[in-house]
């Protein structure tokens, strides 16, 4: 699933993390930001691809590690965006500081 089709595809079954589509929200990425994607959740991971400015993001489930500083603050809270794709939550506009999803696992 492309992040750009996330929400053209919203009601379809089977998400990376088992979960039907239909109950994941989508969120905008920060203004003005290229997000980085990992292959893991942290900076040490492998840079999978960089999103675009202006997309809006599925949140699948979150999942502890390291932490960044970045637009919505400073957290350690990675957000799956795809199979094997992972966010800082720190660009995501969820509007919490904390999950707003199941934890990955």
């Amino acid at each position: 699933m492309s992040v750009d089709r996330a929400q053209e595809t919203e009601g379809i079954d089977g998400g990376p993390a088992g979960e039907a589509a239909a109950a994941v929200r989508t969120y905008a990425v920060a203004p003005g930001v290229r997000l980085n994607v990992r292959s893991g959740p942290g900076t040490g991971y492998n840079l999978v691809r960089i999103l675009p400015e202006g997309v809006r993001v599925p949140i699948y489930c979150q999942t502890p590690g390291t932490t960044v500083s970045g637009t919505y603050g400073t957290t350690n809270v990675w957000d799956l965006i795809d199979s094997g794709e992972y966010v800082s939550d720190a660009y995501v506009h969820t509007g919490s500081d904390g999950y707003v999803a199941a934890r990955c696992g």
